[in-house]
């Protein structure tokens, strides 16, 4: 009876060590398995990534890859006209300014462009660097007014910054002119005093010449008086 209960208590001990080997094992290909799992995971991610990331490219591209007149569409036409449009008249704007300005251009026009459905650069904006500036003399800041002026208006159609531009000119030339009466002024007050100074130094006894001229002038007069009594 003890015997068999031995035996009986060691089949149970090894039956045991067995389903712990078994369950031991089986745990640790179950963790080696959900290692696997989640590199294989953690791969995809990267690999989705990817494609998403290419998929991006690929249709960012043909977004920005222009397209031929025959594959606009009738917006993309009607943009690409108004487009056209719009770059000769801004190119003929500041073209009039450039020639108007002759000297007083510190450069040629610059341009701020937009591209177009067809994929070309179309000009939107532009302008012309100009001197505003006083001259060295009353006239020649008048001179140069005037030319900022007519640089300012040149256009068929000038904008709103033309015109200030113009204001601002016109206000310097009144006051350079006035500058200029005034200088002319003094100038002429100026030589008038030089020249009487010249006078007096050529004829140093003109002031009592003319004492004796009115003096003689007196005396003719009594004379008259006594000749009529």
């Amino acid at each position: 009876m003890n015997v068999s209960s031995y035996g009986l208590s060691q089949n149970y001990y090894q039956i045991n060590n067995q389903q712990n080997y078994i369950d031991k094992n089986a745990k640790v290909s179950l963790e080696v398995d959900e290692e696997k799992s989640k590199e294989l995971e953690k791969e995809q991610e990267k690999l989705n990534e990817k494609i998403n990331k290419n998929s991006q490219k690929d249709k960012s591209e043909e977004k920005s890859k222009p397209k031929t007149a025959n594959e606009l569409d009738p917006a993309e036409k009607k943009l690409v006209q108004e487009l056209q449009s719009r770059d000769a008249e801004v190119r003929a704007h500041e073209a009039a300014h450039l020639a108007a300005a002759g000297g007083l251009a510190a450069g040629g026009a610059s341009y701020t462009y937009q591209q177009g459905p067809d994929g070309k650069q179309y000009a939107i904006g532009g302008e012309v660097p100009i001197h505003i500036a006083s001259g060295s003399t009353p006239e020649q800041t008048i001179a140069n007014m005037q030319k900022v002026k007519a640089a300012a208006s040149a256009p068929v159609d000038p904008s709103g910054q033309d015109m200030k531009i113009a204001s601002t000119a016109a206000m310097m030339e009144m006051k350079a002119r006035a500058d200029l009466v005034k200088e002319r002024k003094e100038e002429s007050e100026a030589l008038q005093e030089k020249q009487k100074e010249q006078t007096q130094k050529t004829n140093p006894y003109e002031k009592e010449l003319k004492s004796l001229d009115a003096i003689n002038n007196q005396d003719q007069n009594y004379k008259a008086f006594d000749m009529s009594a």
